[in-house]
């Protein structure tokens, strides 16, 4: 290797600092999430993990106990709802279930979207650190080379020395 190819090598190898420099941030998905909802997304989204959790079933049954229990046992002239028909019941539910269904489905949309975004951003990590690695391993090539000459150097320096001094 001449010494114009050696200074090259050198020449290509960046200190940490120029290295992180030329790195760019992973872009925060929680954040980018949170800001592409608006109102009505927050809305079905909380819908969504409020009507899937155990509360909202505890809640539910509960309701339904005591309204088909007092329907059923209470004294008939307090009684609105009569059995065994439950009509007011089996309206409110139904009215329940159609209108938590379209939102739980637009909240569970909303949620993918999270999903895909998380996605993307793994994959963009994931470039990132191949593309790292690598620049990691190219710069060992690099150093290797470098240590390799080194070496060469010293050895014809001593070859030159122990052949000065037997002469």
């Amino acid at each position: 290797m001449t010494s114009a190819q050696f200074q090259a090598k050198v020449d290509q190898l960046t200190d940490a600092n120029e290295w992180r420099a030329a790195q760019t941030r992973p872009t925060n998905v929680n954040d980018a999430y949170e800001r592409s909802f608006s109102a009505v997304d927050r809305l079905a989204v909380w819908v969504t993990d409020n009507v899937g959790s155990m509360g909202f079933f505890f809640i539910i049954a509960v309701w339904t106990i005591v309204w088909l229990a007092w329907n059923t046992v209470a004294p008939a002239e307090l009684r609105f709802d009569p059995a065994p028909a439950f009509v007011l019941w089996l309206f409110i539910s139904n009215l329940i279930q159609i209108h938590l269904m379209p939102l739980i489905m637009v909240g569970q949309n909303l949620q993918d979207r999270y999903s895909e975004l998380r996605a993307e951003a793994d994959f963009e990590v994931n470039q990132k650190a191949e593309r790292e690695i690598e620049t990691v391993l190219e710069h060992l090539s690099n150093q290797n080379e470098l240590m390799l000459e080194i070496l060469r150097r010293l050895e014809r320096i001593d070859q030159t020395r122990a052949g000065a001094s037997a002469s």
